[in-house]
């Protein structure tokens, strides 16, 4: 997560600083797990329409602010990316947890480690995720 206020971000990033663009980076740099389109939904469906939410995730995507996690579900849930990523290169390759008891996404400290690719391919990015039990589950 980061310290950076949501406003700072934007402007760093040349995006307008909208009441729906704050309202989303609020929202996701206040949860410790990666949250997910359908509860970003939910929350903020009468501040926010789907289409528009989309729209903005996608964009913070493309600027580097969020990086995007599939679940096991196939769902896609965003997580603020490091100060390293920028609209060229992401660089938030690290393990992400998906708990198949309550369905969080964790973004572990854990890297990636190092693969190589075949002749010919060019990877932009790389994820590994982990399936399993998270600790609060575990206590259960």
């Amino acid at each position: 997560m980061t310290n950076t206020s949501p406003i700072e971000i934007l402007k760093q990033n040349h995006l307008k600083h909208t009441k729906q663009r704050i309202r989303v980076l609020e929202d996701i740099s206040a949860n410790t797990t990666a949250v997910s389109q359908p509860t970003l939904e939910k929350k903020l469906g009468k501040e926010i329409d789907r289409v528009t939410l989309y729209r903005i995730l996608n964009t913070y995507v493309e600027k580097g602010i969020l990086h995007r996690i599939v679940d096991l579900n196939g769902t896609a849930n965003y997580a603020i990316c490091s100060s390293a990523c920028s609209a060229d290169q992401h660089h938030d390759e690290h393990v992400h947890f998906n708990c198949t008891q309550c369905n969080k996404v964790f973004c572990l400290a854990t890297k990636v480690p190092e693969i190589s690719i075949a002749e010919g391919f060019k990877a932009e990015a790389i994820s590994l995720i982990a399936y399993g039990i998270c600790k609060e589950c575990s206590k259960a």
